[in-house]
């Protein structure tokens, strides 16, 4: 059996006590799974991120995780203004290694060398898919990873993620029923 990298049990949260995201709910990723969260906005899907990554206090219940990186929707919001993106994954993450990930996403040395704003929104997305995977994380958050991606570069991209599941697993928030069917071993419908 493989490893469980997160343990989500009785979590109840809401943003008043009145009305609640989640209301006893449970969840489970062992390493080798993909399981997708989908639905509408506003039903607490990134929340639970927020929530996982300690962002926010539960109501009750308990949130247990392996090492993590995550991959936010918004890549411009991931990376600071002002330092080289190279940089910036060498602040969190081993570089071993990064050559031949780096190719297999479409990048090279001049997008690590350059400054967030200088790439394109569906560039930064991969180097900060790049810098999630480095960390060699025991799961890693997926926030619509690939929405700032062409359809080409997103099956290549989630391609180069199901590869990797022997070390990890993976929590992704989509709203790409399609993409979740392709690539999940479990959907959780919320909303």
């Amino acid at each position: 059996m493989n490893e469980e990298v997160l343990n989500i049990d009785s979590l109840t949260f809401g943003y008043s006590k009145e009305v609640l995201l989640f209301d006893d709910f449970n969840l489970s990723v062992a390493q080798g799974q993909i399981k997708a969260i989908v639905g509408p906005s506003g039903v607490g899907k990134s929340t639970l991120f927020e929530l996982i990554l300690g962002r926010s206090k539960l109501h009750k219940g308990t949130i247990k995780s392996a090492s993590l990186s995550q991959v936010f929707q918004d890549p411009y919001s991931s990376f600071h203004p002002s330092y080289r993106i190279r940089d910036q994954i060498a602040e969190v993450a081993s570089m071993v290694g990064y050559t031949q990930l780096m190719e297999k996403m479409g990048l090279n040395e001049e997008h690590l060398n350059a400054l967030p704003h200088k790439l394109s929104g569906g560039q930064l997305q991969r180097c900060s898919i790049l810098r999630a995977l480095l960390m060699k994380p025991k799961l890693l958050l997926l926030d619509e990873p690939t929405s700032a991606l062409d359809n080409l570069n997103q099956l290549d991209i989630m391609k180069l993620i199901v590869s990797n599941l022997d070390s990890m697993g993976v929590l992704l928030i989509t709203h790409d029923a399609h993409l979740a069917q392709w690539c999940a071993d479990e959907t959780i419908r919320l909303g």
